[in-house]
């Protein structure tokens, strides 16, 4: 893992990242996907804002709060089908997401080396908050690699 300090970096940067993608581009493309299974920039947005209040923001807390906490998976896939992504704002989405990245990673700037020892259960494995972390900017990075092959699809469009 990198350090604790690069990785708050890298995930505070994303928020402006997804925000900027929503800005420069219609309303029409914004729903855009350029084949049957990828998300649309409005999935992303609402996707990033569900995992990050639904998922990510309540590992954290119940690391900080618990002692081997087993943790949730997020079934995003269905959830984007549950919540009709694709009749929601993007631009709303994306400040959604911004403002529980903003309290994410307020958390996770307090914690210790120590604390990013403690260990949790997720998906039958043993983690560390430390892990929890990479994951995150894992996932962050595999969203920013789409929506940047989103992004230059709907330039050649």
């Amino acid at each position: 893992m990198t350090s604790l300090a690069g990785s708050i970096d890298r995930l505070e940067g994303m928020p402006e990242f997804l925000e900027t993608a929503v800005d420069v581009v219609t309303d029409e493309q914004r729903r855009f996907s350029p084949a049957p299974g990828t998300f649309s920039l409005v999935e992303h947005a609402c996707h990033l804002r569900d995992l990050e209040r639904e998922g990510y923001l309540v590992r954290v807390r119940r690391m900080i709060a618990e002692k081997n906490p087993a943790l949730e998976s997020f079934d995003g896939a269905a959830i984007a089908k549950s919540r009709d992504y694709l009749s929601q704002d993007a631009k709303i989405a994306a400040q959604e997401f911004a403002a529980a990245r903003r309290e994410v990673t307020g958390m996770l700037a307090a914690l210790t080396e120590q604390d990013l020892a403690r260990e949790a259960s997720f998906d039958g494995q043993r983690i560390t908050f430390g892990d929890l972390v990479s994951m995150m900017v894992e996932h962050d990075q595999e969203h920013r690699d789409e929506i940047e092959a989103l992004m230059d699809a709907i330039e050649g469009e």
